[in-house]
């Protein structure tokens, strides 16, 4: 079999001027596109010639950057939206925002000519980023060709942006935006973006580049290398003589195609990513160009990398047929081949094709209210800092002065400002009060004058809030000055000479105000200091906490705050007389209650509990500093002589391993999505017990009864009472007894008696193979199997239906699937140094979700002219490893 390949290189192309476009007299709807010509002067806009497209100038969409020209004998060369360029010489991060259709497609287009437009002849290397996450790195190779990076992408947003990053390798730059409207049925992939790898015009005869006019979404088509051993055919095609379907392929790239020279040859192509991790979609597009006689037939079959793949195509005369692949394909290695059936007289054809990469932003951008109103602030004060971009995303470019909170599924959320020394004016603005998250505020050292206005004490969150060195005139809200007296507030208001910081503002002329608390005694005033310095010296990594050291003290002094101690009556009165049990386990027995409206579980220590009062000490002292929205929470405890008891938030639906086992009354049956996201939930606590903890945390005891659901489901990491936390000198493990369930303990730490945070990760496998399989995690039989046993057995069989619940019926995504059993084997892998740590399980698990989500979600999207190959076993060949 003679073999032809397409061959590509990285994607270089040149613009050509008058003759080089095929040109349409009438006029076309350029409705949803947007096109910027960066660094074009402000308020210019103009025509391109040789399209009809038309350009304005980038100067409203940013305020960074100087604008530069291309010399005249490459102007000359190219099409006039690559003439200017904007260049970045200041600034790590400098961003374009454009506003748009959120939830839409777009096809998005940023393109460079370097040109030696400064006379340094040193082609410059920087990354570009969509809003949080990057986009693509941009390596200039050659100073006289422009180079474009394109990406299909459905913002969640009104806007996006697009920033130039320097990485230290030269001057970033960008000549032009473009932005195109897609249509929702096309281009669907089941997660993520799609980063534009390669478009070619196979059958080219002409070594002509299209785009709009000739394609109405503007897409760039370049001609494929010559082939001496293809046949090219053509035809005289206009866009009313041929029949398209949703893609859409331009008539004058569809009206040519290549055949193979033999006519019983096969037409192979075939391409070796960069990286073997790559993921990619493939479009094909088919039109039969020849009339047929009655005697002559034109039918094929596709094989990927040897292995049937979809067949037979019958291309039909001037209408377009679009292959596609609707899951991703993965594995390394690419080989196409298309070859005639038994029945064919005619070889295979193809016109065009498509191949992009999947791109997975999985960084959230910041809360649309909190950037809304810090871009107001900005723009009122002209904030002259670096404040470029995604406030808060990603980490390593937070806008200076800020820090912000990173949970989960929400997007980030502003929890520090500091915007002391900034030369501020005027009275504090209401804007302030949009950052409904605000923990720190620190406005001191500026020439803010009025009133402290009331709806800063409306900042629920607020702990530190500095005003001093201001004009400030009035009275404080009485609600900030008695929160600062309760301890839960820190207020500094020195060197505000009008400023009256009494509730009682007759006869006073105190400007400063001192913190009095009288009521929960000189450790909370520590704890209170203490947490404004953390927010100080913490600004990059708002959402650490410094854990407590350890102690077994029998008489409990070591609880350090009693501003959630409980007496016994209390839970006399709470619990109705403890009249409703609803769970009972080592520790004790649970109870129902009310605290006024308020449903909350009381967990009364056993008198016969081992080792109970300990776990309930440590559990009181780690929940009372820890917080997370996927951690239980401690509304207080009683630690009454032998009286001992823990007050959670109620958890409306019990916990998992009732659901998973469908023993409780009422049990829900958990669907696949439902499983994940309970997964991810749990998985976020531990990877912040691991991380956001300093030092870090170990659970020891993550298992299904320990997975509590909220009346959402949302669920809840519960029972720390063994926990243990890491020394502070940056310790790889602790030296300690044994302790955990059987089932879900680690094995090595069950021989070495060494506990890291890997033995947790062990533990979470176990769980999530529960959660796949539905089955306890040994078996109720003579063998006892192990369900990581069971599962391996299953895979070597290479059986991943009768893996997953039965009870769901086969109602889940096979890729999603694959994803989540292949991050649970390697969880609880038997060498410790082979697990993954939480965050790349958190991260794995949602790539998951995002697979199950798109196929719920997927839409008919293709009309009888697009081969959808959904229904074919392909994707078992092309996906996870662990298969």
């Amino acid at each position: 079999m003679q073999k032809m390949r397409v061959i590509w290189e990285h994607f270089i192309f040149s613009l050509f001027g008058g003759l080089a476009l095929a040109i349409l007299v009438q006029a076309q709807d350029q409705s949803g596109f947007i096109s910027i010509d960066c660094g074009l002067p402000k308020n210019s806009s103009y025509i391109e010639q040789t399209t009809g497209l038309s350009y304005i100038s980038d100067a409203t969409f940013i305020d960074t950057g100087v604008s530069k020209s291309l010399l005249p004998e490459l102007k000359a060369t190219y099409q006039q939206q690559l003439w200017y360029l904007r260049s970045f010489p200041q600034g790590i991060r400098n961003c374009y925002r454009i506003n748009i259709a959120s939830r839409t497609k777009y096809l998005i287009r940023a393109s460079f000519l370097y040109g030696n437009y400064d006379g340094q002849n040193e082609l410059p290397e920087f990354d570009l980023h969509l809003g949080a996450n990057l986009w693509d790195s941009v390596k200039i190779t050659n100073a006289s060709l422009s180079i474009s990076s394109e990406i299909i992408h459905v913002p969640p947003l009104d806007h996006v942006r697009i920033c130039l990053v320097n990485t230290d390798s030269g001057t970033p730059f960008i000549s032009a935006i473009e932005l195109r409207t897609l249509k929702d049925n096309t281009y669907i992939t089941k997660s993520g973006s799609l980063s534009r790898f390669l478009r070619l015009d196979i059958g080219s005869i002409s070594n002509q580049t299209y785009r709009y006019k000739d394609d109405v979404y503007d897409r760039y088509w370049m001609p494929n290398a010559y082939r001496k051993d293809w046949k090219y055919i053509s035809t005289s095609l206009t866009p009313d003589s041929l029949q398209q379907n949703y893609y859409q392929p331009p008539a004058a790239v569809m009206s040519t195609a290549a055949t193979p020279v033999d006519p019983t040859a096969a037409f192979d192509f075939f391409w070796e990513p960069d990286d073997a991790t790559s993921q990619y979609y493939v479009y094909m597009h088919f039109t039969e160009l020849e009339v047929l006689a009655a005697n002559e037939t034109r039918a094929f079959n596709f094989s990927l990398n040897g292995k049937y793949w979809y067949g037979p195509l019958i291309p039909e005369y001037k209408s377009v047929t679009t292959v596609f692949s609707p899951s991703v394909l993965s594995g390394g290695q690419y080989q196409f081949s298309l070859h005639m059936t038994e029945n064919s007289t005619l070889p295979p054809i193809i016109n065009a094709i498509e191949i992009y990469t999947v791109k997975d932003f999985l960084q959230s951008e910041t809360d649309q209210g909190d950037v809304d109103a810090i871009t107001k602030i900005k723009a009122m004060y002209e904030v002259t800092r670096n404040w470029q971009g995604d406030p808060c995303a990603p980490v390593a470019y937070l806008w200076d002065g800020l820090n912000c909170s990173y949970d989960g599924y929400d997007a980030p959320r502003i929890t520090y400002l500091d915007l002391s020394s900034s030369g501020l004016t005027g009275e504090i603005p209401p804007l302030i009060s949009k950052l409904i998250m605000l923990q720190y505020l620190d406005l001191s050292n500026n020439s803010l004058a009025g009133p402290v206005p009331d709806f800063i004490s409306h900042l629920q969150s607020l702990t530190v809030l500095k005003l001093e060195n201001n004009n400030l005139t009035g009275s404080i809200p009485i609600e900030l000055i008695e929160r600062s007296k309760a301890g839960s507030l820190s207020l500094s208001t020195g060197k505000n000479p009008g400023l009256c910081a009494s509730t009682s503002c007759k006869n006073k002329k105190s400007n400063i105000v001192t913190p009095v608390v009288t009521s929960v005694g000189g450790l909370v005033i520590l704890l209170i200091i203490s947490a404004a310095i953390f927010w100080i010296l913490k600004k990059r990594n708002p959402h650490a906490v410094t854990a407590f050291k350890e102690s077994d003290n029998p008489n409990g002094t070591s609880l350090e705050s009693k501003k959630r101690q409980y007496t016994y009556s209390n839970l006399l009165k709470i619990t109705n007389n403890f009249e409703r049990i609803i769970g009972k386990g080592g520790f004790g027995t649970v109870y129902h209650g009310y605290i006024d409206d308020t449903q909350v579980a009381i967990k009364m220590l056993s008198p016969s509990s081992v080792q109970g009062y300990q776990q309930f000490q440590a559990e009181v002292k780690l929940l009372m500093r820890v917080h997370h929205r996927n951690l239980t929470s401690l509304i207080g405890y009683c630690n009454e002589e032998t009286n001992m008891g823990l007050i959670y938030e109620y958890m409306e639906n019990g916990n998992l391993e009732e659901h998973l086992s469908g023993e409780a009354s009422e049990a829900k049956l958990l669907s696949w999505e439902d499983r994940l996201r309970i997964a991810i939930d749990a998985a976020q606590g531990l990877e912040y017990l691991h991380n956001g903890c300093k030092p870090p945390i170990v659970h020891r005891d993550v298992k299904s009864t320990n997975i509590l659901l909220n009346e959402n489901f949302q669920a809840k990491l519960a029972d720390f009472g063994l926990s243990k936390i890491f020394p502070a000198d940056g310790g790889t493990h602790v030296s300690t007894i044994v302790a955990g369930t059987p089932g879900y303990l680690d094995p090595e730490y069950y021989i070495s008696n060494r506990l890291t945070e890997k033995s947790d990760v062990y533990s979470f496998g176990v769980l999530l193979l529960e959660i796949i399989t539905g089955q306890p995690v040994i078996t109720r039989t003579q063998e006892n199997t192990h369900i990581s046993q069971w599962v391996s057995f299953m895979l070597a069989k290479g059986d991943i239906k009768n893996i997953v619940d039965s009870r769901l019926h086969g109602d889940v995504d096979n890729n999603s699937v694959w994803k989540a059993v292949e991050i649970a084997m390697a969880c609880v892998s038997q060498n410790s140094a082979k697990r993954p740590t939480m965050s790349v399980v958190v991260t794995e698990l949602k790539e998951s979700l995002a697979s199950e989500l798109a196929r719920k979600n997927l839409g008919e999207g293709e009309t009888k002219d697009s081969v959808d190959l959904a229904s074919l076993s392909f994707t078992t060949e092309f996906g996870p490893t662990a298969r």
